[in-house]
């Protein structure tokens, strides 16, 4: 034991090095674990069956055939909208 340090000095550095040591082995076991759920929420995330597979294609277009009554009543409609009222 060197003659300058103190047994409070010796003490102490030994206490922060065990405390850092501590530290660094939590650090590594807490990225390995967030690593490990990571890849598992990306496994879940890829197949999830509660939820329905999304379709890839849009509905289906719907078309009405309108009577000449009703062409002409959309076409009064249209023009009374483009003219402002």
């Amino acid at each position: 034991m060197p003659e300058h340090v103190s047994v409070y000095q010796l003490l102490g550095m030994t206490l922060l090095v065990l405390v850092t040591l501590a530290w660094t082995g939590g650090l590594v076991l807490m990225l390995r674990r967030s690593r490990f759920e990571a890849v598992a929420w990306r496994a879940a995330a890829r197949s999830l069956p509660a939820l329905p597979h999304q379709r890839q294609d849009g509905p289906h277009l719907e078309s009405v055939e309108l009577t000449p009554a009703e062409r002409d009543a959309f076409a009064g409609l249209v023009r009374r909208l483009v003219s402002g009222r």
